[in-house]
């Protein structure tokens, strides 16, 4: 019997991986983002939404999982208290060291030792939440990498959008650097959602 609450941390880091390097296996991103289509493709061509417009509702839905999913599997009170005692320990630790108290120095490292290992602790515990919101995240990239317009394609009201300091760009094209504009319209999307959420359910950052 495997001892999931000691052995956890590295089965989700060990699938996190594996569920990354499906991106690069055409047959299951294609087969994914053909069952996606599924579900999501009516609302593009029976409804006629706007594909930025559903990349806006899929940023959405993913701040709102992705939250509910860390609030629900990682402690924060826990976080926050050895985030607070870290912070009382570095500056101890620095009066400390200014002052050549060296017998405080060494019952101080002694004390750092149980320190770090909270620390990585919290650290662990946040493997499994990101194991969940992955495979939960992934099969919608899948849908959206299969239903953008193909590179070069023109710009219509459907597959284009209107960025600040840009104008009117195809999602598909870079906007920033190599960043394509339908990712950065996803991420910009995902966070001003997440950091609403994340007020209301007074959830702290990771």
């Amino acid at each position: 019997m495997v001892d999931l609450k000691k052995h956890g941390p590295t089965i989700a880091l060990v699938f996190t991986m594996l569920v990354m390097l499906s991106y690069s296996v055409e047959a299951i991103r294609v087969t994914v983002g053909h069952g996606m289509d599924v579900v999501l493709g009516p609302f593009i061509d029976t409804f006629g939404v706007p594909f930025f417009v559903m990349i806006l509702i899929l940023s959405s839905v993913t701040g709102l999982y992705s939250s509910l999913v860390q609030k629900y599997t990682i402690d924060y009170e826990k976080m926050q208290d050895t985030q607070a005692k870290m912070r009382e320990f570095q500056k101890e630790f620095r009066e400390a060291q200014l002052s050549g108290d060296e017998k405080r120095i060494k019952k101080l490292q002694g004390k750092q030792e149980r320190m770090m290992q909270d620390q990585l602790d919290i650290s662990k515990q946040q493997f499994t939440p990101m194991a969940i919101i992955l495979v939960l995240s992934v099969p919608i990239f899948f849908w959206l990498l299969l239903r953008l317009p193909p590179l070069g394609a023109e710009i219509a009201i459907t597959t284009g959008i209107v960025m600040p300091f840009i104008g009117v760009i195809g999602l598909t094209d870079f906007a920033i650097w190599i960043v394509p504009a339908w990712i950065l319209w996803y991420m910009l999307c995902s966070l001003t959602i997440s950091q609403v959420i994340r007020k209301s359910l007074n959830i702290g950052g990771i």
